[in-house]
């Protein structure tokens, strides 16, 4: 075949291309089909791109040309800014690879980011856990030093223990020989007193003038204990049969503002509605509680103790007043001379409280010093020491219409003594904690007793063995309890600010609050129908 043949097969066939093309053209431009709803772009090579492009040059498809580098370009530039179309859309855009390195770099210098945010915590927690190791040794080493020093201290504890035990017969032995002291130091004053007694006797026969008949001459300076029986309960039964008001119906009826410091004791009047007050601030102060205007009016005051006042009691008349203080003192005060008429010196150390004898001669007192003494107040001196306790003596307490005295004591017990014998013929064990106070009922047959655990004991005076009810009204301490006139109840002055009123018969307290410190001394008035308490705060309340 010539050369002018195969230009002219070649000519028509590209004609006829063209002309087929152009038809395929014309028939796309016409027929605008749908693009199908999911559409799956295979995986075409890197220089695919390339040859389309020259291919649609090469045909002189410039419009097809320029939709598919608009629509090629636009999704790589969307693979690049990270933004490709989800799976919901329908169609995957693969990136060519150098909008992949692209892609491969930033992810690259974000990972590095992070590595080095991480590396400066794994470095930051290194130096956290040295310095937590070097803590850990630290404290390591100060425990076992605490724990050597804990085991020395056993050790020396055990050694101190066994060598006191060792010294406990000799300190026995010393105790036994200071009693022994003690009773021939009593015996011997009390030989001295009757070698006194008589020679003033013998001197004032040889100064009287003789007579026919003569007149025995009475020592009138020591008063003689009186002689009870049971007739002087008569009162007392009558007292107990009168009915008493409920211990619910209590309530707070006034408050006086008695003392600007701590308010010790309080006593009542025996036969008016007055009460005596003493305080820290040296002073004692009387108050008048009847009904009316005038309730709360101070009627009296006296200073003359050097320290704190902790202790009183009125005279069985109600004309004196006796108080004890920290000065180591007792004195007596009469109220229509307006003044102190006694002072009794004797104890060594601070005195807690005092009692007077229903017959008015003796008064009683206790001290820190262990012991409790009883005045005469004709012959203005100390009658009577009694030497029993191992701790300070805290209370005493004179039972009514008899010669026993109560005294209690911070060694858990308390003792009942006979003081025209001056013997002990009871004493009450059965505290865990020191005693507080103790007291009796008006028929003396029954003894209650509170220490600082706050447990309340009442006992038979008859039976000191075991207590017959046991009261707790803790956890603070019990400072000091009382009997009501018909000894069916009682008031306890609790330490957490509060008066407890205990029904014998059921044991239940009833609590009244209205103190701002703790309760130190409670009172019943003389038919039981009121209730009067002092505390820390320097108030008395009436409740009724």
């Amino acid at each position: 075949m010539s050369a002018r043949g195969k230009d002219g097969a070649e000519e028509e066939e590209r004609k006829e291309g063209l002309s087929e093309e152009e038809e395929d053209e014309d028939e796309v431009f016409r027929i605008k089909p749908e693009p199908p709803k999911h559409q799956t772009i295979p995986n075409i090579p890197e220089s695919m791109d390339d040859f389309l492009r020259n291919f649609l040059l090469r045909l002189g498809l410039r419009r097809t040309l320029s939709s598919f580098e608009s629509e090629w370009y636009d999704s790589a530039q969307k693979v690049f800014s990270g933004t490709l179309p989800t799976p919901e859309s329908g169609v995957f855009f693969l990136p060519d690879a150098l909008t992949h390195q692209k892609i491969l770099q930033t992810e690259l210098e974000t990972v590095r980011r992070e590595t080095e945010l991480l590396r400066m915590e794994v470095l930051t927690a290194g130096e956290n856990l040295t310095r937590m190791q070097r803590e850990r040794n630290f404290h390591r080493l100060q425990h076992r030093r605490v724990v050597e020093d804990k085991n020395q201290l056993i050790k020396d504890l055990k050694h101190l223990k066994e060598h006191l035990k060792s010294y406990e017969p000799a300190m026995k032995q010393l105790e036994d020989k200071h009693q022994v002291a003690l009773r021939q130091k009593m015996l011997l004053s009390l030989q001295k007193d009757r070698v006194q007694n008589a020679t003033e006797a013998k001197v004032n026969q040889e100064k009287a003038p003789e007579k026919k008949s003569p007149v025995k001459i009475k020592h009138l300076k020591d008063s003689e204990f009186p002689v009870y029986s049971r007739m002087v309960k008569l009162q007392v039964d009558q007292v107990t049969s009168e009915a008493e008001k409920s211990l619910r119906s209590f309530s707070l009826q006034s408050s006086i503002k008695a003392h600007q410091q701590p308010i010790s004791c309080i006593d009542l009047h025996p036969k008016e509605m007055m009460l005596v007050s003493v305080s820290d601030d040296c002073r004692w102060r009387m108050w008048r509680l009847e009904t009316g205007e005038k309730v709360g009016e101070m009627m009296l005051t006296g200073e003359g103790h050097s320290d704190w006042l902790s202790g009183c009691s009125f005279y069985p008349d109600g004309t004196k007043l006796a108080t004890t203080s920290g000065d180591t003192t007792v004195r007596l005060w009469n109220f229509s001379l307006g003044c102190c008429v006694l002072t009794f010196f004797g104890h060594s150390q601070p005195t807690w409280s005092c009692s007077f004898h229903s017959s008015g001669r003796f008064l009683a007192s206790c001290s820190s010093d262990r012991t409790a003494k009883l005045w005469d107040l004709n012959s203005q001196r100390c009658r009577l020491t009694l030497r029993r306790h191992d701790a300070s003596v805290n209370s005493v307490h004179f039972l009514s219409s008899s010669n026993l005295l109560l005294t209690a004591s911070a060694d858990k017990t308390v003792v009942l003594w006979d003081t025209r014998l001056a013997v002990c013929p009871a004493v009450f064990t059965g505290h865990r904690h020191p005693c507080n106070h103790a007291t009796s009922n008006m028929a003396a047959d029954l003894v209650a007793s509170c220490d600082s655990g706050g447990v309340v004991n009442i006992w038979d005076s008859r039976k000191p063995v075991t207590p017959l009810a046991a009261v707790d009204v803790g956890p603070m301490g019990a400072n000091q309890v009382v009997f009501s006139q018909s000894g069916k109840a009682l008031a306890v002055a609790s330490g957490d600010g509060s008066v407890r009123l205990v029904e014998l018969e059921s044991c239940e307290a009833i609590s009244l609050d209205g103190h701002n410190g703790s309760v130190q001394s409670v009172k019943f008035d003389h038919k039981g129908t009121t209730v009067m308490s002092a505390g820390s705060d320097g108030r008395i309340n009436v409740w009724s």
